[in-house]
């Protein structure tokens, strides 16, 4: 059990610490009337979110006083367990007499977190919940809150979040003026090290993000699922990292990890994939050309961030191109995008925009060109296409395959694109 006092003490201190607190606004919002569950990773920014919305309901219709902010992952809440959620209200309602927002901070590593948050709803209050385990978007998390919870996804920052956070405000002309320059280093930082936030503030950010891997690997995933074979789980990571773009079945991962000398079976790489999947650390793609019982089978993987991924790569920048490519993707269309591959591949398929997307690092040697259209054309072939765009490292130009014009574009550009899909780049 945790004290009351203690619990006041706290509630009062986030109070004087939110308005003190230096904010950098991120491109996100919210509906008014709603609560929230958000999820993301760790460390991409929910929390600073959440002081941001905090701040902006408290410069409208309320004041400091009516919030109630709770970090589970504070010290002082190791005493907590769930007959203690009770007592937050209680120890508010014995300082200010009125009814509080709620903004409940990594509240998924409490168990029973879930029927308190529906309760609270159903009798009236405004709640803000945060949590780094995708576990919290799925159907049986929205079935146990009754639909009572909006969710909202916090990704890394987008580069021109990156940007604005350098106070490098960019507008489509920027391509041919001299800012450009600017433009083109900062994304080589974004492309190497990252986007999570923090890494802005370090001139080398390779020790932060060795940390950061550490905390996900031993918080986020060894100790939460009670494993112990920690040079197993460390291995599979590797092994996705140097499978960036290639198909990888369960018994393909199961085999490079044998190879290495670690006994392990297939059932256990499925639930190592799976938790490495809950903790944000990465995300599988599904063929859309596939049959379904293939589907969950045989995927590609992808880092959430470049900066994580670099740590397990060495001087393979078109790994990190396409993974930088899935990760904006993500950022617009979640899981309703896929990779397509029959007799040849292409890298990303988007069905409701009928648009195929390839990666290259380069098209100036004539057989990557050719292979690359060849992808393309087998494809539009086979599935509805409207659109065909080639991403480069920094190649710009219209190819034209068979009268139809195709697009390529450096990625920096592409993200830079207000709506990348929706909006004319030129």
């Amino acid at each position: 059990m945790i004290e009351k006092e203690k619990l006041k003490k706290v509630i009062l201190e986030y109070q004087q610490f939110i308005q003190t607190i230096e904010l950098k606004k991120r491109e996100y919002s919210l509906e008014e009337e709603a609560n929230y569950v958000i999820v993301g990773p760790r460390r991409a920014g929910k929390t600073y979110f959440l002081y941001q919305h905090i701040r902006e309901m408290v410069q409208s219709e309320y004041s400091m006083e009516d919030v109630v902010f709770i970090n589970f992952e504070d010290e002082r809440f190791l005493e907590f367990d769930h007959r203690d959620f009770d007592l937050i209200i209680l120890a508010y309602r014995e300082l200010f007499d009125k009814k509080p927002l709620l903004f409940f901070d990594e509240i998924h590593i409490m168990p029973g977190w879930e029927k308190f948050a529906r309760r609270l709803a159903d009798t009236g209050f405004r709640v803000f919940l945060t949590g780094s385990n995708a576990k919290m978007l799925s159907k049986d998390i929205a079935t146990t809150l009754g639909g009572r919870f909006l969710t909202k996804e916090i990704l890394p920052l987008s580069f021109k979040e990156f940007l604005s956070f350098q106070e490098i405000p960019f507008h489509p002309n920027d391509s041919y003026s001299p800012k450009l320059a600017i433009i083109k280093r900062n994304y080589h930082q974004y492309f190497t090290s990252g986007a999570f936030p923090e890494t802005l503030l370090f001139k080398h950010s390779e020790d932060y993000l060795r940390n950061l891997y550490q905390k996900l690997l031993y918080g986020d995933i060894l100790l939460r699922y009670g494993l112990r074979n920690d040079k197993a789980l460390k291995l599979v990571i590797k092994k996705i990292a140097e499978s960036i773009g290639d198909e990888s079945s369960y018994r393909r991962i199961t085999n490079l990890v044998l190879a290495a000398g670690i006994k392990i079976g297939t059932s256990t790489i499925i639930d190592y994939l799976g938790y490495l999947q809950e903790a944000y650390f990465i995300f599988g793609l599904t063929n859309y050309a596939a049959k379904f019982s293939e589907r969950e089978a045989k995927k590609k993987y992808y880092f959430i961030d470049n900066g994580l991924l670099n740590l397990f790569l060495f001087d393979n920048n078109a790994f990190l191109l396409e993974n930088l490519v899935f990760i904006e993707l993500y950022r617009k269309y979640q899981n309703n995008f896929f990779f397509y591959k029959k007799k040849h591949e292409v890298d990303f398929y988007i069905p409701e925009k009928a648009k195929l997307v390839q990666v290259s690092f380069s098209l100036q040697h004539p057989e990557t060109r050719k292979r690359e259209l060849r992808a393309l054309r087998a494809a539009a072939g086979d599935i509805e296409v409207k659109e065909r765009l080639i991403l480069t490292q920094d190649e710009d130009f219209v190819l034209l395959d068979g009268g139809i014009s195709i697009k390529v574009l450096p990625v920096w550009k592409w993200m830079l694109s207000s709506i990348n899909d929706d909006e004319e780049i030129k």
